[in-house]
């Protein structure tokens, strides 16, 4: 994917496999748990492993109290996923659109994770004002991997565990 104006991606490497990632990821009830920006308060469809085509729907506050829907957009198991966002009730004519996207590539050490901020389809009135977000989106993307890495660390397969026997 070759990066636009409107598109934002930041990467770690993350030591755990990328089954034990996805799992967070997979799974709208972790969002909360992962999101390093405090704007996710609770998933109103959490508990389940989400798929292709999946909706779900978030509990939000940045600056006001707002909900969420989301539809999972692209799903490869362990390696990607992403779910675009659009906003609920009178918002949702004016704001909504954006992908939030997690690649996963395992690597020696563990899983380097991208996240990508992608707003090309986000709505129109509402666009200028999101483009003006992307230093803060930046720094939480920065903080989602950090957690994601705290919650999800250590998971990697030791091929030395085997040879102990």
């Amino acid at each position: 994917m070759t990066p636009t104006p409107d598109q934002l991606s930041v990467e770690r490497l993350v030591p755990a496999s990328p089954e034990a990632v996805f799992d967070l990821l997979a799974d709208p009830a972790r969002h909360v748990d992962i999101d390093g920006g405090e704007s996710v308060k609770g998933a109103r469809s959490g508990g389940r492993r989400l798929g292709l085509g999946d909706r779900f729907g978030m509990d939000m506050h940045l600056g006001t109290t707002y909900s969420t829907l989301n539809t999972v957009v692209e799903f490869e198991e362990n390696r990607r996923i992403a779910w675009q966002t659009t906003a609920t009730g009178p918002l949702s004519k004016v704001l909504g659109g954006r992908i939030w996207r997690y690649v996963l590539e395992p690597v020696d050490g563990g899983t380097l994770v991208t996240e990508t901020w992608d707003i090309r389809a986000e709505a129109t009135p509402s666009k200028p004002f999101v483009r003006r977000m992307a230093s803060m989106t930046r720094r939480n993307m920065e903080r989602t991997l950090a957690r994601i890495e705290e919650l999800a660390g250590g998971t990697v397969a030791d091929p030395q565990a085997s040879d102990a026997t």
